[in-house]
Formats: structure tokens, sequence, C-alpha cells
């Protein structure tokens, strides 16, 4: 069976540069789905404006907000789409994402889900906590959005994440019953021919995005700020402060920011493909120990891109891990339920959509002037 289980995530996705992502927080997977389901019904017309992409229960979206998702996907590609056939299906992905969101929104709103103006202006202030005013405005205009905007997204996500909270997360359960059995029928997959290595990381890149993926939505815009704010976490951490603590508050890497750094258990054959510098540091270590600030490359050009710190939380020796052992039964329990979460969310975005009336123009105009 699989031996690298506890691997959360490959190195190699550690030193990926995490350019800004829509900062729409549908699951543009999820949306793919429902595409099918998006073309008006033949025969039925529906006068629209010029302006007007899509309509959701008569809610008009608009060209504009497509095209501004459009450039912000962009944002994430290393080359713009090479032919108008593939813009536009990144467009028809996009516009999906669209509407899948409003749908979640208007469903929120039915519950009285939509967040307060209290509570966008508490998220507001937390993400401004570590700025100056001036600061903060330079940060704006280095993502080109409006404080008002910020607002906008910051409603719509805290709105999608009452929803989900109360419809999906809240019906998640995973008992000690499961994780034995889990254990019990894939108990080959824990028993390792490799030693794993548990590490953590903080990770600085200078590539400015719009996403806040830190509690502070702290983010380096340029090679001299990453150079500076990964140099003040390495003195904060030579000084006695906790690795999760700041990796959770500043930590760029999307993907383990949320989880203290954690980056899972990389074998050193793994580490050594990833990187050979990093590999080198972090056999130097011992548990509890951290490298220096290491260069982070972009994994296309190889050029730096960032700056990151690891730290070696334990070592864990190749053998049959046991159930008893805590992080397998962490590592199951996060197993079952994201796998519950996924099918929850499939299902829930499915049961929305077959409730909603949706009417994409954009997708209908692509097909009457591409199908001859």
């Amino acid at each position: 069976m699989q031996e690298n289980f506890y691997v959360k995530r490959l190195l190699t996705d550690t030193h990926a540069v995490f350019s800004g992502r829509l900062q729409r927080q549908i699951s543009i997977a999820a949306a793919l789905l429902m595409a099918a389901a998006l073309f008006p019904v033949a025969g039925c017309k529906t006068e629209h404006k010029a302006d007007v992409v899509a309509t959701v229960n008569g809610h008009a979206i608009m060209k504009s907000e497509m095209d501004k998702a459009y450039e912000q996907q962009l944002g994430q590609q290393q080359q713009r789409p090479s032919s108008e056939d593939q813009a536009n299906s990144l467009r028809l992905n996009v516009l999906s994402a669209l509407i899948s969101e409003e749908i979640m929104q208007q469903r929120a709103a039915k519950m009285n889900l939509t967040a307060t103006n209290e509570e966008v202006d508490a998220k507001l202030n937390e993400m401004k906590a570590r700025y100056t005013e001036d600061q903060f405005n330079q940060q704006l205009a280095a993502n080109h959005t409006t404080l008002d905007e910020v607002k906008h997204d910051l409603r719509r996500s805290l709105t999608q994440n009452k929803l989900l909270n109360k419809e999906i997360n809240s019906k998640i359960t995973v008992t000690d019953a499961d994780v034995a059995n889990y254990y019990n029928q894939h108990k080959s997959e824990f028993n390792s021919i490799q030693t794993h290595y548990h590490l953590a990381t903080i990770q600085v890149t200078d590539v400015p995005s719009a996403q806040p993926v830190n509690l502070q939505n702290s983010k380096a815009t340029n090679d001299a700020e990453a150079k500076k704010k990964i140099q003040a976490l390495k003195n904060r951490l030579d000084s006695g402060e906790d690795f999760g603590t700041l990796a959770m508050n500043y930590s760029e890497q999307p993907e383990s920011a949320a989880n203290g750094g954690d980056i899972g258990f990389p074998t050193a054959e793994q580490m050594k493909a990833a990187d050979p510098v990093i590999y080198g540091a972090v056999m130097k270590l011992k548990p509890g120990e951290m490298t220096p600030i290491l260069p982070l490359p972009d994994t296309q050009t190889k050029k730096t891109a960032g700056y990151a710190i690891y730290k070696l939380l334990s070592i864990e020796p190749a053998g049959q891990r046991e159930l008893k052992d805590p992080s397998v039964q962490q590592a199951i329990r996060q197993q079952l339920q994201g796998g519950r979460s996924q099918l929850l969310k499939n299902a829930y975005f499915e049961m929305l959509r077959d409730q909603a009336k949706v009417e994409n123009f954009f997708a209908e105009q692509i097909f009457k002037n591409d199908a001859h």
C-alpha cells in the first residue's frame, strides 16, 4: 500500500510561488461539475442587457465582475491564454464560480446568515492591525483594489463561511470507532519502510497577493520586503517565540499557515528530490531545531522568489505505526473529515444548483457564435 500516507503534501508544493487567488472562495472544481447544467433550455430566450453575462434567480452578474475575476485568475498563471478559445474557456470557468458563489450568497441570505457590518468591520480591523493607515493604503494600491471592494469581498467570504459551517461542518462527525475501522482496513499504509521527517515551515514570497492566507493578512510585495519580514520573524523565533503561532500569523504558505506551518511527514528521498538545499539543512537538525533562512525557489524558473525557515518537529523511524500513536489518529481523522466534507459540499452545491434558476448568457453567446 501507500508508504507515504503521512505526506500531506510534497515538498515541491511548498516551493511554489503563491500568487493572488480569486477572492471568491467557491471551489472551481465544484463549479465545473455544474458547468454542463448552466446552459439555458433550448428555445427559452430571455432579453438581457449587453453587460449582463448571467443571472441567478433574476440577480444579474455583470461582465465587469467576470472580467475582474478573469484577470485575478490570470495572475496565478505563468502565461496568458494563447488563443481566444482558451481565454473563453477560462472565462466560462470563472463565470461558473461566480454563479456558484451567487447561489450560495442567496441561500445564506434566506437563512439570515449574511455577515453583519460589525463582523465585516471586525475582520477588517484585524487585517489592518499590523499596518499604519499609510501602509494599509499602500497595500490596497499594490493589490489594485479599494476599501469598498475589500469590505465587499470580506462580507461575501464571511457569509459563505457562516453558511458552510452551519450546513456542512456542523454535520461532520468522525468517531473513535471510525478512526479504528479505517486503521484496521489500511494498517499496511502505516508500515513505513523509510524514516519520515515531520516538518513545519514559515514562508515569505515577493509576489503580491490579494488573498489573505494568515491571521494578520501579512504579505510582502517585493524582495526587499520579503527579506525584511523573514529576518524579523527569524529574530522573533531566536528570542523564543512559538513557531506555530508565528506561522499562523505571518507565513505566506496558503496550504500550511492555518496549521501552524505543518507540511507533513516527507521522507529524506522526497526532500532531496524537491530541493537539495532544504534537504541538506534539515538533515543537520535535531527535533525541535530550525534551519537558517533559506531561499525559496520558483519551481518554473528556479530563481529565488522568497524565503523560508523550516523546523524539524519530530523524526518518525521506519516500521509499523500503531493506532495509539496520536499522529496516526490525527492523520486518519483529517483524512476522513476531508473526504466527508468534500462529499457534502459537492452534494450541497448540486442541491442548491437544482433549486436555482440560472441563465448563462455568456455561455449561450459562445455556443451560438462557434456552433456552425
